[in-house]
């Protein structure tokens, strides 16, 4: 059987690009959104298998959604531009199951879609091990650019360019850069 979507993003060419990767893939994308409580609508009348929301809307936002729609048969993805750790606990809370970051491309978003709905399908590790060890390491990862901030004087675009590019020079992942930032190890 075909899975059911509801999109939510007040940008309208973000919903039309979803649209197309998700229908492509085979995906039923049974409404469309621009406002948080328009989704929360269509959410509670199609009974979707999977949400993907916008964090910032008018109306509501999308933890209030994912949190007024949890527990029900919607698996919830969020949509962000953003990184903030209390953004990502409030996620957590409310239930969401993962979160992309825009742009977003749809090598990167078809398998971890799979991944939420057939975790039978999965490899080895669970979507929920895998969302919490995300989770995890976008924290770190956050810490770590704050810590650059503070003493390097470095505006946030800048500390993330520092963790990402020295990552990407050791071949490593920014997790483990981040990390050695946090334990003083870093000569970067």
């Amino acid at each position: 059987m075909d899975k059911r979507v509801v999109i939510a993003d007040d940008e309208s060419i973000i919903r039309l690009d979803l649209k197309e990767i998700l229908e492509a893939d085979g995906y039923v994308v049974v409404g469309e959104a621009a406002r948080g409580d328009d989704a929360l609508v269509l959410i509670r009348e199609h009974q979707p298998d999977l949400a993907l929301l916008d964090v910032k809307m008018p109306g509501l936002d999308g933890i209030e959604v994912a949190r007024a729609v949890k527990g029900g048969p919607t698996t919830v993805v969020l949509l962000t531009a953003f990184s903030q750790r209390t953004l990502i606990e409030g996620a957590r809370d409310a239930g969401v199951a993962a979160y992309l970051i825009k742009p977003f491309r749809s090598s990167e978003l078809l398998p971890k879609l799979a991944a939420l709905l057939n975790p039978a399908e999965a490899p080895a590790t669970s979507p929920e091990h895998h969302v919490d060890d995300k989770i995890e390491t976008r924290e770190i990862v956050q810490r770590a650019k704050e810590l650059l901030m503070v003493q390097r004087g470095l505006d946030e675009p800048s500390a993330f360019e520092v963790i990402q590019q020295t990552a990407m020079r050791g071949r490593t992942r920014m997790r483990d850069v981040a990390q050695q930032i946090l334990r003083g190890d870093f000569a970067g």
